[in-house]
């Protein structure tokens, strides 16, 4: 038996599903992080000591930086599961970038972003 070219629209429909929860969530999960970005500019550290406060200062920093930092890795989450949805519409989704496979449905279910099949992926290194 041949391996189909492309997932039927059942399986593109159950791949949409958890595509969209997992936006939902990354969406949800971005919102607090920039919450804690702004919550990161008023810590309460007024009345304390000048060393402590310089302290707490540059950990503000540290988590400011890595708050954005987060905050950059998260949408671009969301943008390449909103590009996943894209190719699901297209009846592109899960075929493979280099090799034209199919991605392997687990892999697709772990990483429903993913462009490229764990062989392509081994070819990279």
């Amino acid at each position: 038996m041949e391996t189909p070219v492309k997932y039927s629209d059942k399986d593109l429909e159950a791949f949409k599903t958890l595509i969209l929860k997992k936006i939902e969530k990354a969406q949800h999960d971005l919102e607090l992080i920039k919450s804690a970005y702004m919550n990161d500019l008023n810590n309460g550290t007024e009345d304390t000591s000048p060393t402590f406060k310089a302290f707490d200062e540059g950990s503000q920093v540290m988590s400011k930086e890595s708050n954005a930092q987060l905050a950059i890795r998260q949408e671009k989450f969301i943008r390449d599961l909103k590009n996943a949805l894209i190719r699901i519409q297209n009846k592109t989704y899960g075929i493979c970038r280099v090799t034209g496979k199919l991605i392997n449905k687990k892999r697709l279910e772990l990483v429903p972003h993913a462009t490229l099949s764990i062989e392509a992926k081994n070819m990279q290194k």
